[in-house]
């Protein structure tokens, strides 16, 4: 981490809030009600939520401001989970003794809907000298800053990584209080983070490997095929949400048919229109074009999307234009694209959301 920029940053920092010191006890107010109001939820309280305990909970953190409706997503998760688990998982992740990286891997492991955003955010509110905020600003902060090796991808921030990150944090933290914010702690940072280190001027690039030639490969080892796979599945998922869509992951659309993802709408009373998508990052391309060929079979089916790298792309696209019946309905999707559209899409949701133009509950 270069220690001379993170220095320069915290002097305008300071100088900056020094000029505006409203804004200054404004930001240490907004720390603590969150800090009161997570610390308040004990592991015996998480335990007796119930479904507006849970909404009320989850809506308060500030990832979810990419959610205009709250409600829809909440209760994806409650049915992805079931809410007594979700309860039993959440309350041990939270207030368990055992080591971070235990808690993070299998609660990832374990409960949908969850990324290391949602997470972080939850256990830096109870643990605030402990553990940091972990999403992309704040990997646009810390890139800026030099650090190495940091997780482009939602599955390389697994428990080990984070507690790394964390450390990094303590760092900035531990340099802010040397200049003079006796009262910096984790939470400090994050807002450090997005009034001074946020230079990148696109913030989709976050998933852009400068260090690697080779940018064209889904991934990088076997061992991460499944990881990615999963995590490109998701965002489609929720890239069709902002869409409006209704979506659903890993659902059988036809007989022998079971899909990665499909965007859903219903016309009037005239019917389901249902778009289909499939990741594909390894296994027999043969395989996945019967898939979706399958997939037709639904008259609802409008369209079939095959999303993976640009090589593979290639090799689909010749295997599809032997197959009449699939070739014009098949459109192909590049793996970074939907990362950059998901990126910029939840920009957008966020900074909509925050105006407050549509109450929840609306």
């Amino acid at each position: 981490m270069n220690k001379n920029l993170l220095g320069k940053h915290i002097d305008n920092y300071i100088e900056r809030f020094e000029k505006n010191e409203g804004k200054m006890k404004e930001d240490f107010k907004e720390r603590q009600e969150k800090i009161d109001y997570y610390q308040s939820w004990t592991e015996e309280k998480i335990l007796n939520m119930d479904k507006n305990d849970f909404k009320k909970y989850i809506s308060q953190l500030w990832a979810m401001l990419i959610w205009g409706n709250k409600d829809y997503i909440v209760n994806k998760i409650i049915n992805d989970n079931n809410l007594d688990l979700l309860k039993e998982k959440l309350a041990w992740f939270i207030w368990s003794e055992e080591p971070i990286e235990e808690r993070w891997n299998s609660f990832r492991s374990e409960i949908k809907g969850f990324g290391p955003a949602m997470m972080s955010e939850l256990l830096c509110s109870v643990y605030p000298n402990e553990y940091m905020v972990w999403n992309r600003r704040a990997f646009v902060g810390l890139k800026y800053l030099g650090v190495k090796d940091l997780p482009r991808y939602n599955y390389q921030c697994d428990g080990e990584k984070y507690g790394e990150l964390c450390e990094i944090a303590k760092e900035i933290a531990q340099t802010m209080k040397d200049k003079g914010i006796k009262d910096a702690d984790l939470i400090l940072v994050d807002f450090f983070i997005w009034e001074e280190l946020q230079v990148e001027k696109n913030l989709n690039k976050i998933h852009i490997d400068e260090t690697t030639e080779n940018t064209d490969e889904i991934v990088e080892n076997e061992e991460e095929y499944e990881f990615i796979h999963n995590e490109i599945r998701d965002k489609i998922a929720e890239v069709g949400q902002w869409l409006g869509f209704d979506t659903k992951t890993e659902t059988t659309i036809a007989d022998g048919s079971r899909v990665d993802t499909i965007w859903e709408a219903t016309i009037g009373n005239m019917g389901r229109v249902i778009y289909v998508f499939e990741v594909q990052t390894k296994g027999s391309i043969d395989s996945l074009i019967l898939n979706l060929l399958k997939a037709m079979n639904n008259p609802a089916v409008q369209g079939a999307v095959a999303v993976s790298d640009e090589e593979q792309l290639e090799k689909i696209k010749r295997h599809a234009s032997q197959v009449p019946a699939l070739q014009s309905k098949l459109r192909y999707w590049d793996y970074k694209e939907v990362m950059d559209n998901y990126e910029n899409l939840a920009l957008v949701n966020e900074s909509i959301n925050k105006l407050g133009l549509v109450p929840q509950g609306f």
